[in-house]
C-alpha cells in the first residue's frame, strides 16, 4: 500500500523479463568465464587470435606474457558480467516493490534468467567464436563441434527458460503485501 492507502500496482510477469534476462546474461557469462576460462582452461578471451577474423595480435596463452594479456581480457569480460548482474538487480529492485521473496522463488524470474543465459551463449558463440574468431570453446581439431555444442546449449537454455517462465504463475507481489504490512506493524 502507498501512504494514501491505495494498493500498489502488481508487476506483471513481463515486468521482470528484462531484469531476468540481464541477470541471466551476467550469470551465464560468469559460468562461462569461471568454468571454461579459469577451471578447465579451455580458452581465454584472446586465445585464438592467431586464427581470428579481425587481425588482433596473437597472445599465446601458453607463454607467461600471453597468459598475462589473456588474463587481463578475461578480467574485462568478468567486469562486464559483474556490471550486467548489478544492472539486472537494480532493474529488478526498481520494478518489484512488494513481496520480493515470492519473485525470487518464482519460475517466471528463473525462467527469464535461464533465457538470458541462453542468449549470452548464442551472442557470445556467434560473435566471439564465429564472426570475430578470437577464441573457441575448446580449440583444436574438433573446435567446430565444441562451438556448435555451445550454440545448441544456448538455444536449449533460451527455449527451456522461455517455457519454464511460462509455466510459472504470474508474479503477484500484492498477495502477501497485507501479511507483510501486518508483520511490519506488529
Amino acid at each position: 500500500m502507498t501512504a494514501t492507502g491505495t494498493a500498489r500496482p502488481v508487476p506483471a510477469s513481463s515486468s521482470i523479463r528484462l531484469p531476468g534476462i540481464v541477470l541471466g546474461v551476467g550469470l551465464g557469462g560468469f559460468v562461462d568465464g569461471i568454468l571454461l576460462h579459469q577451471l578447465l582452461r579451455w580458452h581465454h578471451m584472446l586465445s585464438s587470435t592467431n586464427h581470428d577474423h579481425i587481425g588482433v595480435k596473437y597472445y599465446d596463452p601458453h607463454t607467461v606474457s600471453g597468459l598475462e594479456m589473456n588474463t587481463v581480457w578475461d578480467g574485462v569480460f568478468h567486469a562486464v558480467c559483474w556490471v550486467a548482474v548489478i544492472v539486472g538487480l537494480g532493474i529488478l529492485y526498481s520494478r518489484v516493490v512488494d513481496n520480493r521473496r515470492a519473485v525470487w522463488a518464482s519460475r517466471v524470474l528463473w525462467g527469464w534468467i535461464l533465457a538470458g543465459w541462453g542468449l549470452f551463449n548464442l551472442v557470445e558463440g556467434i560473435l566471439d567464436h564465429q564472426i570475430l574468431g578470437i577464441h573457441h570453446v575448446r580449440g583444436g581439431p574438433h573446435q567446430a563441434w565444441w562451438d556448435a555444442g555451445f550454440l545448441v546449449l544456448g538455444g536449449l537454455l533460451l527455449a527451456g527458460g522461455h517455457l519454464w517462465q511460462r509455466s510459472g504463475r504470474p508474479v503477484d507481489t500484492a498477495s502477501s503485501a497485507g501479511a507483510a504490512r501486518a508483520r511490519d506493524t506488529a
